[in-house]
């Protein structure tokens, strides 16, 4: 409860309660259903994920991929806790995520089904604004791809009979205030809502509120667009239109109460009858003749002519308002089931599908009382509930009985608690069938039977009646019977009709209603008539829908609608489904419509119970906020979040009901995951390689089981996490998930080293294709030059001129034969093609019409196997009967015979008597004597008679007291031992519960042993990865160190490249001048023709050195910036893989953190937990002493009573009277002795009251001292629990302190890193600069390059001019050779600069990324340093909380230091005080035992004075036995009070106060008889005195005793 108020208030509605879900209903629509978080569940496992109705689905869809499995996922919960919701959000998941081909089925379309279902088959109640009011399975079916092949719908138990009657304050279906609200004029004036009725008999009007007005004509548009989407034509709707408004008609219209049976309002009914296509005659006959006149009979299979017969003797009970009702249900009936079959006309594909999954939702538990409604339950609302007993049961049989039978037959002991059994009480006081179920008789017999079976027969009996069947179902299953009618779960109610009935394992009492529920049993041939009647419909588009759906069986007797469909898994389902109501009792009961309930009912989980079963509990958080209006809140506005919104004692009641703690606790304490040994084995070996290594791949053992627990200490597993058991391996919760995940890790490893195999492989294979290209290339490159050698050949030009043209005829004919062939192959693959096809369509015909076949065959069978079972048992009872008979005719035939012979006797005795009578007439004279001895022997029988009559009578009347006092007696024994057998129930129970919350604390332990286990791992892990990471580390700073001083170096060197770079500038300067003289020089050689030739040459050869040295200089530059460039890469890469491991570290130190907290508060909740059971152990162990104590009292006064009333102890104790006399002497002389020290009865008194002081004081200080004990060893506990968390902590705490050091010199590391990198970003702004100088210097020698080129082409178009001038004056061929070499020389050093320049731009660009990089590493820096600023922070207020609970602790155990060396300090003084007393008592015990020795002594030695005393005092003997008895009970009671002093050491009496207080008024009475006899004063004078003598010694005892204690 605290854990979902929790999470309820932090607005998280889903909770895993063991492999079921929890979902409370929220008040307001949350935001976590969108397409977002659907891809966050999206391939996950559900241990993987958080609590969501996503995660049901996506584990759902898992086990449907991995298992190849029908799943299946129920909804259990009351009406409004939102199971339509989570059902809607169920199917959006799956078919968003799954997907479909072709994208056929959309959310969009789902939505618009669920649209149409709302309007259709939802309306307003009591308990929910928007409840659903009927059930639906909605069937999703995969192909192998796990994409959505095809879906359907299937729906039962509709309540048809909401549309004609419903509870007050509660409407009909949604769908006709949507159309009367949203109907445009055109479809008002056709459907003739133009004028609307002032009262309908069936109870719709339109909604007078105008909010509800406007949003039932949104939802009439929404609906026309939904039905558009699913391809609902025009035409279509109209149908469904004109059947909707016909049903309003026909409750404007209304019915006669009393004479002939006719329509109210005959206008209406005119218009209802346009509506339907009939004219009002045919209307009138179908509703309120039961031979309809024109009709042909109904095609529903509810329709047989038993039926019909039925209906004509019972024709004349039905009012005409319920034959209305009863068509008007009947057509809602069939449009419903239209509006279904057109859903799945939309959704069915002709793909072919392998598994499917099914959503089921049904109406929820319905409780009129919880909405405060003082009304009864109705029928429609009993089978909604009778769903829910039954999906419950379903759930108890999956969860407790079936893993309780498999680990019966795994011999494995588990100690669980008594399960209690399912709801199969309840369930069977409403559907359980008589093994007389398939006999068709009227006949009333005693075989309990269940509600609805009661129902069918008091239907069919004359003089049936509502009242009858109740009292039949309470002698039945009412508690006064036995303990198999389920005692306790039903009840009578205030009134004669009404009865509660206990869902929920009795957490959930409803009253329900008993009155018109036989009408519902009867079959009424209007709602027959109403499929007749809309398939003879002269409407062609209403005629055409129901005509079309008649030919095909899409409903199964009226009741389950949706079976259609042409893939498999449909036909499967449907048969399924046929097969159960065509088995057994289903082929005779099928047509009883209160059977129906339950064969639907049996369909559906029969259809459930073939997959594999997920479970979602929706529960209601309270009952306001689904009773009365809308209270649900927009998706803005979130309602109070707080812990209040929830109804606690609600809550405790649903989950009590649904019995979740119990599966939660069997699924804590059991093996829930279990795997078949060699399946095990085959999945998980791949965590053993070295099992592998050693046995092979596919190794064979002969015994699996020692294969796997070799296997399982491989994986290293704690014992307590698994169990073998005969056949298969069993795990506790969680324990196979993880080695599930181990698993998948180790597969990807072997996954990556196989790719990486593949990759190995796949390149050296193209390596040697490579190899073979370039031989390859290589000898094309040599025949290419082949040719080259001989295409100028002669004779190789003729061979490949001639070559051709031999070849050109064969290649034509080739192809010609290629071309037939070809043709010749596609008339083949056409001709293939078409016989394929017709084959496929053949197989598909075919395979159709034997599914048809083998349903029929299967109905056939079925029906055969029913009438099978009928003949056989007709013919038993047929036997039997004839057996009875023969037993009786040979009775018969015996007591015929008696009978004569009596008859004989009697004729005999007869004449006898008249021989007598004739014989006395003769000897009258002689019998008088006779006859007076005769007489006077009658008279003395008569009073002999009477007198033993009498002493009869008094012996009967003694008797029949002493009975009644004995009856009294056994009642009071009765009672005594009935209420101990109720206080050991209530401490059974109590030590049960006890029990179970200590196997909840050692399984809590085993699983604190596990995860500390888990953390010792973890932390081994992380020890190795730290010293890992602290080498790596290491070498990082070392690499770090070489990249700096490589670093170093080369800027060294680029600074002298950039100095050598400036002096090439420099000589390219140098250069140019050169080339401006060699220019110069060129118009002097123009002037000059005979120039010296030696000048040139050395200045060609000056330029081809300089050309060497700059390409030199160029390949230099080039391998220094790419060194560069990879070292930067290297250093990127470093800090990158850095600044990972210092987020790893700080990701664990914070969930180390975190665990350990976590273990603070779990053993923090512990402690107070075991502090509060031993204090409710204590509490309940003093109670129980207590009754202890009570009941020992009452036993010993028992005994008492049973003493003082035996006689034969009196006799004895007259016979000690005798020898007691001396003893009485002895006391009278003893008491004068000490009548003079006497003290006064006040005194007395006084000691009396310390001595009882003394014993309650020493009683309290034993108790004392006991619970100081209990809490020394307490104290003890706590001591050593602290000390633990005293050293955890401290442990936690130096570690701590190690890692903050750690993590301060990571600090100061990154600080002087940081500090170096924002020196050597100053000096790369700096270089930038100077680098953008230089781009700017090269821009500028660029465009004066530019300008000398272009001057350049003017001199050369110049010295072109001039070449040709010269050429004309006919200069020497030499000299103009020289000056074109001049000018490729000067274009050659023109491109030269061109890519100059371009290395320079590029080298600029490189620069500036540079700088971008280092401006991004600063920032990274700066925000890791905030980063670890903060840790250290945190870890500071840590280590300051840690202290601060180190000085708590400090103080608890200085505290519990000085309490305990007090309670030492108190048990030491009560130790001598206890010695003492036991010192006094020893010699107390002493001098009694004396004195009663020496007593009997003295009683042997008076023997004989005894004797003649006794002859002489014989009158007073009978009054001296009450005193010696007195005296001797009292000499008895100390010496057991002696004994149980010194055997239990505590001053408790073994008498009862009272019995001393009888003592003292015993002496009291004494007196007075003292003072009346003075005949016996002096014998009481020494009784009273030997008792007043006892008494001071006792006294005295207890006098010391008290002054010891004192």
């Amino acid at each position: 409860m605290h854990c979902l108020r929790q999470r309820y208030g932090g607005n998280l509605i889903h909770s895993y309660a063991g492999p079921n879900m929890v979902v409370i209903n929220p008040l307001s629509t949350p935001s976590m259903y969108s397409e977002k978080v659907m891809h966050m569940f999206k391939g996950c496992r559900r241990e993987d994920t958080a609590p969501h109705i996503y995660s049901v689905a996506q584990s759902a869809y898992r086990n449907l991929l991995t298992t190849r499995q029908d799943q299946s996922v129920v909804l259990l919960g009351k009406s409004g806790s939102g199971k339509t919701t989570n059902c809607q959000h169920l199917v959006q998941y799956l078919v968003s995520i799954a997907g479909s081909t072709g994208k056929i089925f959309s959310a969009e379309k789902w939505q618009a089904v669920y649209t149409i279902l709302e309007a259709f088959g939802n309306s307003s109640t009591a308990m929910n604004t928007n409840a659903s009011r009927f059930s639906h399975v909605v069937s999703l079916d995969f192909d192998q791809a796990g994409q959505v092949a095809s879906a359907s719908i299937q729906t039962m138990l509709l309540e048809k009979l909401r549309v004609s009657r419903r509870p007050e304050a509660e409407s009909t279906f949604n769908i006709f205030y949507y159309m009367m609200a949203g109907a445009d004029s055109s479809l008002r004036t056709e459907l003739h809502l133009n004028h609307i009725a002032e009262n309908s008999a069936f109870g719709i009007l339109p909604q007078s509120k105008p909010e509800d007005k406007q949003r039932a004509l949104q939802q009439f548009t929404k609906l026309q667009a939904a039905m558009k989407v699913l391809g609902i034509s025009g035409e279509e709707q109209k149908a469904l239109w004109l059947i909707l408004g016909a049903i309003y008609h026909l409750g404007a219209a209304g019915a006669t109460k009393a004479g002939r049976r006719q329509f109210a309002r005959h206008e209406w009914a005119q218009k209802a009858a346009y509506l339907l296509g009939c004219t009002l005659e045919e209307l009138s006959s179908s509703i309120f003749k039961h031979q309809a006149k024109g009709l042909k009979r109904s095609t529903s299979f509810r329709g047989g002519p038993d039926e019909a017969g039925q209906g004509e003797s019972s024709g004349s009970k039905v009012t005409a308002l319920e034959c209305l009702e009863a068509m008007a249900s009947g057509l809602y009936s069939e449009l419903f089931t239209l509006v279904i079959s057109l859903i799945n006309r939309a959704l069915k594909s002709s793909q072919n599908s392998l598994c499917s999954l099914l959503i089921v939702d049904t109406p929820g538990f319905q409780n009129p009382r919880l909405a405060q409604q003082q009304r009864g339950a109705t029928f429609e609302e009993l089978c909604h509930n009778y769903t829910q007993e039954r999906l419950q049961t379903l759930f108890h049989q999956r969860t407790f009985v079936q893993e309780l039978e498999r680990y019966k037959e795994e011999n494995i002991e588990l100690a669980l608690d008594d399960i209690e059994s399912s709801t199969s009480l309840s369930v069977a006081a409403i559907d359980q069938a008589s093994t007389q179920a398939l006999v068709r008789t009227l006949a009333r017999t005693d075989e309990a039977r269940g509600l609805l079976w009661l129902m069918e027969e008091e239907a069919v009996q004359p003089g049936g009646s509502e009242e009858t069947m109740l009292e039949r179902l309470f002698s039945y299953y009412g508690s006064a019977q036995g303990e198999n009618k389920g005692t306790g779960l039903l009840l009578r109610g205030e009134k004669p009709h009404l009865f509660l009935l206990g869902h929920s394992h009795g957490t959930d009492w409803v009253e329900y209603n008993t009155q018109g529920w036989l009408s519902h049993a009867k079959h009424n041939p209007a709602a027959q008539n109403a499929a007749t009647l809309l398939q003879d419909s002269q409407k062609k588009n209403i005629s055409g829908l129901f005509m079309g759906r008649a030919s095909g069986a899409t409903v199964l007797s009226g009741s389950i609608a949706g079976l259609e469909g042409s893939s498999q898994l449909a036909l499967r389902r449907a048969t399924s489904m046929r097969k159960t109501f065509t088995t057994g009792m289903a082929a005779v009961k099928k047509k009883s419509l209160c059977i129906q309930v339950k064969l639907q009912v049996d369909a559906l989980i029969d259809m459930v119970r073939r997959s594999k079963v997920h479970f979602v509990h929706c529960l209601l958080p309270k009952a306001e906020a689904v009773g009365g209006g809308d209270l649900r809140v927009t998706h803005g506005e979130s309602p109070d979040s707080g812990l209040m919104t929830l109804d606690v004692g609600l809550l405790r009641a649903q989950l009590r009901g649904s019995k979740l703690l119990d599966a939660l606790r069997i699924h804590r304490q059991g093996y829930p995951d279990h795997m078949v040994f060699s399946e095990f084995r085959r999945r998980f070996d791949v965590l053993a390689p070295h099992l592998t290594k050693k046995h092979g791949r596919h190794y064979l053992v002969t015994d699996e089981k020692r294969a796997v627990e070799e296997l399982l200490e491989s994986l290293e597993l704690e014992k307590s996490t698994y169990h073998m058991g005969l056949s298969r391996v069993f795990f506790r919760a969680g324990t196979l998930s993880r080695l599930e995940e181990q698993r998948d890790l180790q597969t990807r490893r072997n996954i990556s080293l196989f790719q990486a195999a593949c990759r190995g492989y796949l390149s050296r294979q193209a390596f040697k294709k490579r190899k073979i290209q370039d031989l390859a290339i290589r000898c094309i490159q040599k025949n290419i030059k082949k040719n080259r050698g001989v295409k100028d050949w002669p004779w190789w030009k003729l061979f490949t001129t001639v070559r051709p043209l031999i070849e050109v005829q064969l290649t034509e004919e080739q192809i010609r034969g290629k071309d037939e062939e070809i043709q010749q192959l596609k008339q083949k693959l056409e001709k293939i093609e078409k016989e394929r096809n017709e084959l496929r369509l053949n197989s598909d015909r075919l395979e159709s019409r034997i599914t048809e076949l083998s349903s029929e065959l299967a109905d056939e069978r079925n029906t055969g196997e029913s009438a099978s079972q009928l003949l056989e048992t007709e013919t038993s009872e047929r036997l039997r009967l004839e057996k009875d008979m023969k037993d009786l005719q040979t009775k018969f035939d015996s007591m015929k015979k008696q009978m004569e012979s009596m008859e004989m006797e009697v004729m005999e005795a007869r004449l006898i008597r008249a021989s007598e009578l004739n014989g006395e007439m003769e000897d009258d004279d002689t019998g008088g004597e006779w006859r007076l001895k005769y007489e006077r022997a009658i008279r003395e029988i008569e009073f002999t008679k009477k007198r033993l009559q009498q002493e009869f009578d008094d012996k009967l009347e003694v008797e029949q007291q002493n009975k009644r006092q004995l009856e009294r007696r056994i009642s009071d024994l009765q009672a005594d031992y009935e209420e101990s057998q109720r206080n050991i129930q209530q401490l059974k129970k109590k030590t049960q519960r006890l029990t179970a919350e200590l196997q909840d604390t050692k399984l809590h332990l085993e699983g604190q042993q596990s995860r500390n286990h888990d953390l010792e791992k973890k932390q081994r892990k992380f020890d190795s990865e730290l010293s890992a990471a602290q080498e790596e580390v290491q070498r990082e700073k070392s690499l770090r160190e070489k990249l700096a001083r490589e670093k170093d170096m080369l800027t060294g060197e680029t600074f002298s490249l950039r100095q050598q770079l400036e002096d090439k500038d420099l000589e390219v300067c140098a250069v140019n001048l050169k080339v401006d003289q060699l220019e110069a020089e060129l118009l002097d050689l123009n002037s000059q023709e005979s120039k010296d030739e030696a000048s040139l040459a050395k200045v060609r050869k000056q330029l081809r050195d300089m050309e060497a040295k700059l390409k030199d200089q160029e390949e230099e530059l080039d391998e220094q910036a790419g060194t560069i460039q990879m070292l930067e890469q290297a250093k990127l890469r470093l800090e990158m893989e850095m600044e990972r491991l210092r987020q790893t570290h700080s990701k664990e130190i914070e969930s180390k953190d975190d665990e350990v907290e976590e273990i603070r508060q779990s053993c923090n909740k512990k402690l107070k937990q075991m502090e509060v059971q031993l204090e409710e152990e204590y509490d309940e162990k003093q109670k129980v002493l207590k009754e202890k104590r009570e009941l020992e009292s009452k036993l010993l006064s028992a005994q008492d009573k049973v003493r003082g009333g035996d006689i034969e102890t009196e006799k004895r104790l007259r016979k000690d009277l005798k020898r007691t006399k001396a003893l009485l002497a002895d006391a009278q002389i003893m008491l004068d002795h000490i009548k003079n020290n006497a003290p006064s009865k006040r005194e007395i008194a006084q000691l009396k009251n310390q001595l009882e002081e003394s014993e309650f004081t020493c009683a309290a200080a034993v108790k004392a001292r006991k619970s100081m004990e209990v809490e020394i060893e307490d104290l003890h506990v706590q001591m050593e629990d602290i000390s633990k968390t005293k050293q955890a902590l401290e442990e936690q705490l130096s570690r701590l302190q190690r890692e903050k050091n750690d993590l301060q010199s990571r600090m100061e590391e990154d600080q002087e890193d940081l500090n170096e990198l924002m020196k050597k970003h100053k000096a790369a702004v700096a270089q930038s600069a100077q680098n953008l100088a230089q781009i700017t210097d090269l821009q500028a020698q660029l465009e004066e390059a530019l300008k000398g080129k272009q001057e350049i082409l003017e001199k050369m178009q110049a010295l072109q001019s001039q070449l040709e001038f010269q050429e004309q004056s006919m200069v020497e061929k030499s000299l103009v050779s020289r000056q074109e070499a001049k000018n490729r020389e000067l274009e050659t050093k023109l491109e030269f600069e061109k890519t100059q320049v371009k290395r320079l731009e590029s080298l600029v660009a490189r620069l500036k990324e540079n700088l971008e990089k280092l401006t991004e590493e600063r920032d990274q820096r700066s925000s890791s340093e905030n980063r670890e600023k903060e840790q250290n922070k945190r870890l500071q207020r840590q280590i300051r909380d840690i202290k601060e609970e180190m000085g708590e602790l400090a103080k608890k155990e200085a505290e519990a230091s000085r309490k305990k060396h007090e309670l030492e300090m108190d048990i030491e003084s009560l130790e001598a005080a206890n010695q003492s007393l036991q010192a006094d008592l020893k010699l107390a015990f002493k001098r009694i035992g004396d004195l009663q020795a020496a007593i009997e002594d003295e009683m042997e030695s008076d023997d004989n004075e005894d004797l003649i005393n006794s002859q002489g005092d014989s009158e007073s003997d009978s009054e001296m036995e009450d005193r010696v008895d007195g005296v001797k009970s009292w000499l008895s009671k100390s010496k057991g009070s002696t004994k149980n002093l010194s055997d239990d050491g505590s001053l408790k009496s073994s008498s009862p106060p009272s019995q001393r207080r009888y003592c003292f008024d015993r002496s009291d009475e004494e007196k007075e008889e003292e003072e009346q006899e003075e005949g016996r004063a002096t014998e009481g004078s020494y009784y009273s005195r030997y008792r007043y003598s006892s008494h001071m010694k006792d006294d005295d005892v207890e006098d010391r005793l008290y002054g010891t204690t004192s």
